[in-house]
């Protein structure tokens, strides 16, 4: 009888560390992430304009946000972050009194390389890289004849963390701050008789919330 009763415990030792190695083995055989944020672009704008002088103000955008992950390893990981956002620019404080700029479309493709650090179901990380953002669909506004922004590459700083609410769902937090910088050129010969140019740094901070998925 002895022998029988140890016999079970020994067989029921044996699948529970079979299973938790089969979950462990699910866990490591899923190195991909993919979520859905809703991200707020905050930026902190500066300007040095020619010839009449002043800074630049630059919109708060809203939106959302799809991003990837693969894991090298169980800490180790990469994430691409793809997001446009529309934001309203305005020059102010000039020599010509603030000027309507119109908006601008940022298209701003952002690479980091992330260490993760799991407890439990909670799992931070940190992370850095780099960004590369396209100016697209620039709007003159009311005043300026032209509005021509140069694409530009940038550094990305990165933290946040994902909860775990079963195997395959968690939810995230992210804040990023992109150093991110470009060279406008404003036409405004109707208006002013010249074209302006200005070295306009606009570097956000980008906060993010949303839920992903492992497979």
């Amino acid at each position: 009888m002895k022998k029988a009763v140890l016999g079970v415990f020994l067989m029921l030792g044996i699948f529970q560390l079979t299973a938790q190695e089969d979950v462990k083995q699910q866990d490591n055989d899923k190195k991909w992430q993919v979520r859905a944020r809703f991200i707020s672009v905050i930026p902190s704008e500066s300007a040095s304009i020619d010839a009449i002088g002043g800074d630049v103000s630059i919109s708060t955008a809203y939106v959302p946000e799809v991003d990837f992950t693969y894991f090298f390893t169980e800490n180790w990981a990469a994430e691409l972050i793809l997001a446009t956002t529309n934001h309203d620019v305005e020059a102010i404080n000039t020599a010509a009194g603030n000027i309507d700029l119109g908006d601008v479309w940022l298209l701003p493709p952002t690479l980091t390389f992330q260490y993760h650090y799991p407890v439990g179901d909670f799992k931070p990380y940190v992370g850095a890289g780099v960004n590369y953002t396209i100016f697209y669909s620039a709007d003159e506004g009311p005043i300026a004849d032209k509005v021509d922004y140069d694409n530009s590459f940038g550094f990305a700083f990165q933290a946040g963390f994902d909860y775990a609410l079963n195997d395959t769902w968690f939810l995230n937090v992210d804040v990023k701050k992109i150093l991110l910088q470009t060279d406008a050129t404003v036409n405004a010969t109707t208006a002013l008789g010249a074209t302006v140019g200005a070295d306009v740094d606009i570097n956000p901070l980008v906060v993010g919330f949303g839920i992903g998925m492992k497979f």
